[in-house]
């Protein structure tokens, strides 16, 4: 069930971007070309494994999606569905962040 929840958040991620950015023109865009998805998918694998009180690897994680995206998340950032991060190179969100839905 967890699975099905992670993949829904996924889609709502891409759904999102693809409303609020009329330069997207499809989804295999949105998914190979948008460092803001890039690094969410990073974010959620690094949240949830920070979760299950997993050390080292959410930050490996999360090091490794700021140095390919420029964007950085803390793995202990809560973060709702539907974020877009356009043009994000140079974001930081903390450990301690609390971002809502659909922002």
């Amino acid at each position: 069930m967890a699975i099905k929840n992670w993949i829904n958040t996924i889609i709502e991620d891409i759904k999102t971007i693809k409303e609020k950015d009329v330069a997207a023109r499809n989804v295999f865009e949105v998914i190979f070309l948008y460092q803001g998805f890039h690094v969410l998918l990073a974010h959620r694998i690094a949240h949830k494994l920070r979760s299950w009180h997993i050390p080292f690897i959410p930050r490996l994680i999360s090091q490794i999606a700021r140095f390919l995206t420029g964007i950085e998340i803390h793995p202990g950032a809560t973060i709702g569905d539907g974020l877009f991060i356009d043009h994000g190179t140079g974001i930081v969100i903390g450990e301690t962040a609390e971002i809502g839905k659909n922002v």
